[in-house]
């Protein structure tokens, strides 16, 4: 509306049409939207920036007497800090300033200096270089370390030294490297069926002892349970004969690195992950480093306290449990709304269970975690163990926290969303849809599948896309009910039933969590958090953006049919 309009008609017609509303709203949302996309942004550069070589700096670190050590390792991050604070610290600064500029250098060698991260104050610092002859060695524990190579040696013989170790180091960490993944994969793999099938037949003979109870059992069982597990047993001989000969290998080759103070440390090349010269990188080169510590993070396991390596189970258990969690919670969801919307009389009962179920939307999900803890894992858990796994006794099966219950307990945390969505929906049909169908000769039944359910698969959808996005960042019930730190093994393997419900998994949620408030390490921490924080952020986006992309298409679909 223009200004010369509004000065005919008047400011009062102006703000009865509802013209300034229109802006406020319009403001929010999008003061709101660049709120999240700024937030967004902010984890994103804190957190991928983890994954870019920074240059190693070199420097002599001054002290008060004059004194000087060489600092080696990469600027982590920098403050200005004021200067009366560093003093009350302890810390000597060589100048009068208002304000001096520190920076937090990660050092590595933890099992050499006790710490991997230090603070320098920058004043302090003098010929500051960056050499391309600093190493970057990233080990399996006690974090990376930051030296120079003196040489390299095969079975206790040097045969590189110097310059010349640079291209040799490479090779024959790339071969330790593979070696370790032949080792993982028999271990996980083979070794780990043939683990899990001697753990079968024991509970199938402790059965079969508990089924003949008194009477000893029949020997021909006994003698086929025997055969097969020596079968097993004479396997794992073989493959534990070719992991003892893999081990051997990983054991040929070390490293011997030189620290800024002078001491010399051989470390054998098994213990090496990774091996770089980050100043010596050109741009292709940093680019392709970049896209290789990605590819860790979202397919590896987590090691050093999570605080290394990558968050591949945290990212399979998530995922699988938002699945298993959209499964059961939307055909119950559904059925529930349909019974109050199609069938219940619409009297003060039905309006009492409405109300419930919106009060259940806004209790806390930590409320959930204890209900489900009590009733799912104790009760039905304990009563199913004691039913149909005698023989595993005491040890629990479903009597414990796993990725069924973990399911379950949110699945009954998202269903009023679901309910409430889906008879939004059911609200919005037209009767003359309900009484055409009927009028043609078909049952309620028939109406509501043929006719009804397509409509407003929509506003199911809806409810499952609310649901997804609450449920996968949930923690607090998830800590009771089945997350853990660590998971040994994903809950999807080839071992039969392929899908174990009774495991326990890693949740991004928790990952974060755990990462950020209960790693030994902060600051080596920090980065990880963002990084993973981000990615659940994406995560529950591609979950979303599949449930819309189908909501869209069920829409168009029956668009004709809503007409």
């Amino acid at each position: 509306m223009s200004i010369k309009t509004v000065q005919n008609k008047g400011l009062g017609h102006w703000y009865r049409q509802g013209t300034p509303w229109i802006w406020l709203n319009a403001g929010a949302l999008a003061i709101s939207l660049m709120a999240v996309l700024g937030l967004l942004g902010y984890i994103f550069a804190k957190g991928i920036v983890h994954f870019w070589p920074h240059d190693v700096m070199q420097a002599e670190y001054v002290a008060e007497d004059g004194s000087r050590e060489t600092v080696l390792g990469e600027i982590a991050a920098d403050e200005v800090v004021a200067t009366t604070r560093l003093r009350e610290a302890g810390e000597w600064v060589p100048n009068d300033h208002i304000e001096n500029e520190r920076q937090l250098v990660k050092v590595g060698n933890r099992d050499v200096f006790g710490r991997d991260f230090r603070w320098v104050i920058s004043a302090r610092l003098e010929n500051v270089q960056f050499p391309t002859d600093a190493w970057l060695v990233e080990r399996r524990e006690w974090g990376n370390f930051y030296g120079r190579v003196v040489n390299i040696k095969e079975n206790g013989n040097v045969i590189a030294e110097g310059e010349a170790a640079w291209p040799e180091f490479v090779a024959r960490v790339d071969r330790a490297n593979a070696l370790d993944a032949q080792i993982v994969d028999i271990q996980k793999g083979a070794i780990g069926r043939i683990n899990y099938g001697i753990e079968q037949l024991r509970l199938e003979e402790k059965k079969l002892a508990l089924e003949h109870a008194p009477a000893p059992v029949p020997a021909d069982a006994l003698a086929d349970i025997e055969t097969r597990r020596k079968a097993l047993q004479a396997d794992y001989e073989v493959l534990t004969a070719e992991l003892g000969n893999l081990y051997d290998q990983m054991k040929r080759d070390a490293v011997t690195l030189r620290t800024t103070t002078g001491s010399e440390h051989e470390i054998p090349l098994a213990k090496i992950v990774f091996v770089e010269r980050p100043n010596a990188l050109s741009l292709p080169e940093k680019i392709g480093h970049f896209g290789h510590k990605l590819w860790e993070f979202v397919s590896a396991d987590p090691r050093e306290s999570n605080t290394e390596g990558g968050i591949f189970p945290a990212i399979f258990g998530t995922v699988m449990m938002v699945f298993l969690m959209t499964l059961i919670v939307t055909p119950f969801g559904v059925i529930a709304a349909i019974y109050l919307r199609e069938y219940a009389s619409q009297g003060w009962m039905t309006r009492t269970v409405r109300i419930a179920v919106n009060n259940l939307a806004g209790v806390p999900s930590i409320v959930y975690g204890v209900f489900g803890l009590g009733f799912f894992v104790y009760f039905l858990g304990g009563n199913l163990d004691a039913l149909f796994y005698p023989e595993a006794a005491p040890a629990p099966v479903f009597g414990t926290p796993g990725l069924m219950w973990a399911s379950l307990t949110l699945a009954l945390l998202t269903v009023p969303v679901v309910i409430v969505a889906t008879e939004e929906g059911l609200s919005r049909v037209p009767k003359s849809i309900r009484e055409g169908s009927l009028a043609l000769g078909a049952t309620k039944a028939e109406t509501l599948w043929r006719i009804i359910l397509p409509i407003v698969s929509p506003a199911i959808m809806t409810g499952m896309i609310l649901a997804i996005a609450r449920a996968a960042g949930e923690v607090a019930p998830l800590m009771l009910v089945g997350v853990v730190k660590l998971a040994p093994t994903l809950p999807l393997d080839a071992n039969a039933p392929f899908l174990h419900l009774d495991r326990k998994f890693m949740h991004l949620g928790f990952h974060i969590y755990d990462v950020g408030f209960q790693s030994p390490n902060v600051e080596a921490a920090r980065p990880l958090v963002y990084a993973t924080a981000f990615l659940l952020v994406a995560v529950v986006a591609a979950l979303n953006i599949v449930a819309i992309v189908i909501r869209n298409r069920l829409r168009e679909k029956n668009k004709q049919l809503e007409n």
